[in-house]
Order: structure tokens, then C-alpha cells, then sequence
């Protein structure tokens, strides 16, 4: 089969999640509050702009796609009716769902739909999505169409990813600038009522959304979808005990994450239901390719050569974890060793030599980290103790997880590693991934903003060539430069364990926490 017609396969068989005429979901009970406590602040809500888990949680609960993808992370629809791709795959035409309306009452057509990627275009994180578009309209109020530049047998699977989505606003939001969509209106099952930086953000039931019976069930973050739930507050609760406690007190309905420490008295509270999640994210951390002295490969090849992954990521986890080479998990189609010889060398000896040849003369190594997520600042410290072991002057900047975000994006000064965890894009594949190193937002930061022509030329091959098997040579082929430039420092894949009360239904882990067809037994 052609790579090009991948993506309608899996977008056609999206369609039938459910058994032939039966009923679709029903919520068991309606009403209540359901409290989430999630370990880190957003720094926005904006989430055109922003690819933080942190704001994904919350922010994908109110917004909605033209597309987004199924349980098995295949591409489905979501406000669109139905799409059609042309034969000679240079447009695809979306017809709207009828029927629906943003939270402020007004009825989505296809001037939202235009005035959204409009805005994208403009300041979306990863605007370069749409850099093979060349341009969209609106024939009337149900249609919208993309017209495409040249074939490109992966944009379903670019446009359908939630990474950093394309989600659809209200026309009159269009040139609201970057960051700055404070009071974010869209189209889900849940819309917001308050936020309060660094303490919750509440959402409460749409009573106007209307859900996709092209579905019976949720699927991924599609699907049939209710709003069971009166309200959803997420309260950030940074320190893991008081998750921990506020879990067993009910004072909370769920839990992002709990540490491995508490697992053992929690398993034995019948009031507790543990949900781990194998592969939850790719703990990482990014060079900052631009500021001295990590702008030499020498350097980064040091620091690259001395880390003992093992020691990292049992800091990172409290023991649950695996070492994982590269950016997709292994039982992932995509997966590849591509550039193994890189990982885990913990080659002191290597790691000396290359800092001789660099002419290293003792310059801080910052390392840009926070304590909201404890894994990464604790990565981060290991980090530090080994750099220091082969004579590296590796200094920690500790601030707040939005804070180090924003720093990330908006400046190349100040530090030269980023600790992150990569964990909805490598589940939604190799692109999602990859497009993390590349313009208009390269996390290893270029100098210039200009990006390695190797590198693009692999990302351009992952995107355009007609076969599966290229794409993924391409893909291996991208890994391997990356990892051997050092634009990023990938440490391994740990497990994440989210946790309820016993009497929250419908909530099943997933990159998302889905507050659709959730409900609380009485």
C-alpha cells in the first residue's frame, strides 16, 4: 500500500468504534465535582501556543479539532463531518458538523474554522504543520478546504495530531497575540469558568455541546463525548505528599502522578484504584545549541560521553523506568536503535578527552530545571554530580516550570540545558516527535534560528517520501544526527502512575486526562 493512503484507512476506520445500532454512551450519574490534582502550573491556556503537558490537560478538555486521534492514536474526526481528499491529494475538503456552538453561544461555521488557522499560521507553536499549505478558504459556512502546495502523504497525521493542535476559536479571537488568549472559548464538553495562576482552574458542564454520533463511545480524545461531571477543578499540588493525602482524604478525585514511594500503602486503601502508565513520557534534556559553551559539539559530545543513564533515571523515577535509545517507545512500528552508540556510554575517559580537544576552560554549564516536576530536577542534579565528576563547571538555574518554559522559547541566554519530558508526542509518532527539532521552535536553538541542513533534509524526507519504508529510513536517519550532533540528550522512558477514588467511573489513563464520560458514584 502507497504511504498516501495510510492516513484515509486508519481516518475511515475511525468511524466504526462501536457495535452496529447500539446506543451510544450514556452518563451512569450526572452532577458533582470532580478535583484533579496535577503536579505542575500552566503558563497558559493559550494552547495554539504552548506544548506543555501541563496545559494540554486542562486546555484540550475545552477545545476541539477538525480532527484528532482515536485510543490507538490513528487519525479520526472530531468537528469535521466528514473530509475528503482529491485524487490527486492536493486538497482536502472538511465538511462541518452541524449543530455546533462555542461556549459563548454562537454557531460554529467555516469563517472560524479560516480565522483559526489564520491565527496559527501567525503564532501556533508549530506552525510549520502548514508550511507545505498553500493557503485555505471557505466555499460556504459548512465547508472548509486546504489547498496543498505538493503531495504530502503524512499531513492527516500532522493535521490530526494534539501536540500542539489547531484547535478552532471563535473568529473575533483571530488576532489575539501569542500567550495572551486568557479567556479561552472553543467547543468541547467543558468550558472555563476561573483560573488562578499557580493555585486551579475551574470548568464546568457545556450544557450546549453537542457530542459526535458518528461515535458510540470516547475514543482517544474523540469520539462520542458527555460531560457527565457538573464541574472539573484542576488544583495544582506540587509537592507529592499532599497529593498523595488529599487522595486518601477525598479531598481529590484523582491524582496526576504519585511517587513510587506511596504505591505500597495506597494498594491496600480500598478507596484507592492505581492506574500506572508504561512509557508515559521520554525524560530529556535539550542543548542549548547558541550560548557558550555548549554552542562546540566537542563539549556536548562530553557531556553526552560521561552520563550514566541508568543513575539518571533511577533518580528521575524512584526505579520505574527503562533506558530507551531515541524518541519512539519499542513497541512502537517506528521504533529504531538509530544512533545507539551514542547512549549510555558513561565514558569518563571520552568524556576528558573531548572537553582537551574542545579547549575546555572551565565556563558554567547552567542547567536550566524546575521543582514542579520532581523527575526533572531531580535528572537534573544527577546530571550535575557526573558533569562535575569529569571536571565540567555544570551549575543548576532552579525556577518554576512555566518559568523555565517560557526561558526555553524566548531567549538563548542564561542556560544550556533544558530538562522536559517528551511523552504525548513520541505516543503520537515519529513526526510529532521530530517536529520538536525543527523551526519555527528547534528546542536544541540554532544559532541564527537556522536549522542543521542535515536534520531538515531528513525532516523533509520523514514528510514527503511516498513510502512508509522511506519514511522511516528518513526518520532513523534523523535520529541518528540528532543524537550524534547532540541536539538532544534523551535519558529513557519512565512509568507514570495516576491514581482515583474508587467511586470515579469512566476514567481510563491516557495522555489527556479526559474529563468527558467521567462520572462519580454516589
Amino acid at each position: 500500500m502507497k504511504g498516501g493512503l495510510v492516513a484515509t484507512v486508519y481516518l475511515l476506520a475511525g468511524f466504526h468504534t462501536g457495535v452496529a445500532h447500539a446506543e451510544p454512551f450514556k452518563c451512569p450519574h450526572l452532577g458533582g465535582t470532580f478535583v484533579f490534582a496535577q503536579e505542575a502550573n500552566i503558563n497558559t491556556l493559550d494552547q495554539m501556543t504552548s506544548s506543555t503537558i501541563s496545559t494540554r490537560n486542562i486546555a484540550m478538555n475545552i477545545y476541539e479539532s477538525l480532527m484528532t486521534r482515536d485510543e490507538n492514536n490513528r487519525p479520526i474526526l472530531e468537528l469535521a463531518a466528514s473530509m475528503q481528499e482529491a485524487a490527486d491529494h492536493l486538497t482536502y475538503t472538511f465538511t462541518l458538523r452541524r449543530g455546533i456552538h462555542f461556549h459563548n453561544g454562537k454557531a460554529l461555521t467555516s469563517a472560524d474554522v479560516v480565522a483559526s488557522f489564520d491565527r496559527y499560521a501567525r503564532v501556533g507553536l508549530q506552525r510549520s504543520t502548514l508550511d507545505n499549505v498553500a493557503r485555505w478558504d471557505a466555499p460556504d459556512a459548512e465547508t472548509f478546504t486546504i489547498h496543498m502546495k505538493r503531495f504530502q502523504p503524512t499531513f492527516i497525521e500532522a493535521l490530526s495530531s494534539f501536540s500542539v493542535p489547531i484547535v478552532i476559536i471563535p473568529a473575533e479571537d483571530r488576532d489575539i497575540p501569542a500567550l495572551q488568549l486568557t479567556q479561552p472559548v472553543g467547543t468541547g464538553p467543558y468550558q472555563l469558568v476561573e483560573a488562578a495562576a499557580g493555585s486551579a482552574v475551574k470548568l464546568k458542564r457545556f450544557d450546549g455541546y453537542r457530542p459526535n454520533r458518528s461515535f458510540q463511545e470516547r475514543t482517544g480524545f474523540g469520539g462520542y463525548k458527555v460531560a457527565c461531571l457538573e464541574s472539573v477543578t484542576f488544583r495544582i499540588v506540587i509537592e507529592p505528599g499532599a497529593r498523595v493525602a488529599g487522595l486518601r482524604a477525598g479531598e481529590l478525585q484523582g491524582v496526576e502522578d504519585v511517587p513510587a514511594t506511596s504505591l505500597p500503602e495506597l494498594k491496600q486503601d480500598a478507596n484507592i484504584t492505581i492506574l500506572p502508565l508504561k512509557n508515559w513520557w521520554i525524560q530529556i534534556a535539550n542543548p542549548n545549541t547558541s550560548n557558550p559553551p555548549t554552542d562546540k559539539i566537542l563539549v556536548r559530545k562530553a557531556i553526552q560521553a560521561a552520563l550514566d543513564m541508568d543513575e539518571i533515571m533511577d533518580a528521575a523515577s524512584d526505579g520505574s523506568y527503562e533506558l530507551n535509545v531515541g524518541f519512539q517507545y519499542p513497541n512502537q512500528p517506528d521504533y529504531t536503535n538509530a544512533g545507539r552508540e551514542t547512549y549510555n556510554q558513561h565514558d569518563s575517559d571520552l568524556a576528558k578527552k573531548y572537553l582537551s580537544q574542545a579547549g575546555y576552560q572551565g565556563e558554567p554549564v547552567i542547567l536550566l530545571t524546575n521543582k514542579d516536576y520532581p523527575s526533572m530536577y531531580n535528572s537534573a542534579l544527577v546530571m550535575q554530580q557526573q558533569l562535575q565528576a569529569v571536571g565540567i563547571n555544570a551549575q543548576m538555574k532552579v525556577v518554576d516550570w512555566p518559568t523555565s518554559v517560557q526561558m526555553m522559547q524566548s531567549t538563548t541566554a542564561g542556560w544550556n540545558f533544558h530538562f522536559t519530558g517528551w511523552g504525548t508526542q513520541p505516543a503520537l509518532g515519529p513526526l510529532a516527535v521530530m517536529q520538536f527539532l525543527v523551526q519555527p521552535n528547534a528546542a536544541y536553538k540554532p544559532e541564527q534560528g537556522k536549522d542543521d541542513p542535515d536534520v531538515l533534509a531528513a525532516w523533509n524526507d520523514m514528510n514527503s517520501l511516498p513510502t512508509v519504508e522511506g519514511r522511516r529510513e528518513a526518520f532513523a536517519r534523523m535520529q541518528k544526527l540528532v543524537l550524534e550532533r547532540v541536539y538532544a540528550v534523551p535519558f529513557g522512558s519512565l512509568t507514570k502512575v495516576q491514581a482515583v477514588r474508587s467511586n470515579v467511573g469512566g476514567f481510563v489513563p491516557f495522555r489527556i486526562p479526559r474529563m468527558a464520560n467521567v462520572w462519580l458514584d454516589p
